[in-house]
């Protein structure tokens, strides 16, 4: 038992590490995850939740950096009793929404490892209670863990620089991008590519004859049996990754295949109520000097607000430039920044850019 309580020790500790760890690493994805859940619950069970939606971000900062300090804490056996309370209380939480997003499909993904590992909203609650077993063993075995490396102020010092650290991974993340892109349209991927399926839909068939049930791996030219049902063997692989990128005008005409061919700097402005407005001054000197590169890049600003809105957006901040339209969801997914910058080269994704961190025009030319 004294192995098998430490295993689970060992087990929890680096869990909640790791996964508070790859939320700060993206902590924008993780503000999206928690509004959403905010929207569903506001709707659920009434608009006091829509009172934490503005304050997303700085909540995804706050809840990851708190796994990996309890983390921390649990490895370290510091105030072990307190340290396994608050868990409990976390794995109830975690555990309460993941089962609701499960039970009542509201959820599709519940946002625990970020974007580096998906799981299904019934797997995500089956990883819950796996944790609440391992939490359980270490509760109720906790002689075995008596020994703490780090009491008094050692143990003090080991818990705050491991919150600075968690905080400042998470904030650094917030004002620049991701230290470790996992998305679609992370750099080196080949958009047109991954738009297209990897491989044929392959399909098994169950037919039926005289009672009998057999399934075909290709559909049977004998019409005495009967069909019943088909299954698709490799969903994953004959759909494409990327299903939503549509880039279009004000008046709806498709502009998909123009923005991936040649080299162009987009300039992505998710949304005009909430795009950063000091940067621009910066952002039209570099569309201005990419319009005249050696290396022929056309600059183009994509945006997923009203034509309206836009139009009164781009005269406000004194944007020139051609400008088209795509789904909230797919810049969001392009890029966490707002503004925020992604260049191309025949659909090929070669560098992305927060705003923070506008390149200079020659630093893109070396990159096409």
């Amino acid at each position: 038992m004294k192995l098998l309580t430490r295993i689970c020790w060992l087990l929890l500790g680096i869990v909640f590490i790791f996964s508070g760890l790859v939320k700060l690493n993206d902590p924008v994805g993780t503000a999206l995850k928690l509004e959403e859940y905010f929207e569903v619950f506001a709707k659920d069970f009434g608009s006091f939740f829509t009172f934490f939606i503005p304050h997303s971000r700085t909540l995804s900062i706050v809840l990851s950096s708190l796994e990996v300090v309890l983390g921390v804490a649990l490895l370290l056996r510091w105030m072990l009793r307190k340290t396994l309370w608050v868990l409990l209380a976390l794995l109830v939480f975690f555990g309460f929404l993941t089962f609701y997003s499960a039970a009542f499909n509201k959820v599709t993904d519940c946002g625990c490892f970020g974007d580096f590992i998906k799981l299904t909203p019934w797997t995500s609650f089956a990883k819950d209670l796996f944790l609440l077993g391992l939490w359980l063993v270490v509760f109720l075995n906790q002689r075995y863990l008596r020994r703490v490396f780090a009491k008094g102020t050692p143990g003090v010092m080991y818990i705050t620089l491991a919150s600075a650290v968690a905080v400042g991974i998470g904030v650094r993340a917030l004002g620049h991008l991701p230290y470790f892109d996992f998305l679609p349209y992370k750099v080196g991927n080949d958009i047109p590519k991954l738009m297209k399926p990897r491989e044929q839909a392959k399909y098994q068939y169950v037919m039926e004859r005289n009672g009998e049930m057999k399934t075909f791996t290709d559909y049977p030219t004998d019409s005495t049996w009967k069909y019943k049902s088909m299954e698709v063997l490799n969903p994953e692989a004959s759909k494409p990754v990327i299903t939503d990128f549509s880039v279009f005008d004000g008046e709806g005409q498709d502009h998909t295949p123009a923005v991936l061919k040649g080299s162009k700097l987009l300039l992505i402005i998710q949304n005009v109520q909430d795009a950063d407005r000091d940067r621009f001054k910066d952002i039209n000197k570099l569309m201005e000097a990419t319009a005249k590169s050696r290396k022929q890049i056309q600059p183009l600003i994509i945006t997923s607000s009203s034509p309206q809105e836009f139009d009164a957006f781009r005269h406000d901040v004194n944007l020139p430039g051609t400008y088209y339209f795509a789904d909230a969801t797919v810049l969001k997914s392009m890029i966490r920044s707002n503004p925020g910058f992604v260049l191309l080269q025949n659909g090929v994704v070669k560098g992305k850019y927060h705003y923070h961190d506008i390149p200079e025009v020659s630093k893109l030319e070396e990159l096409l």
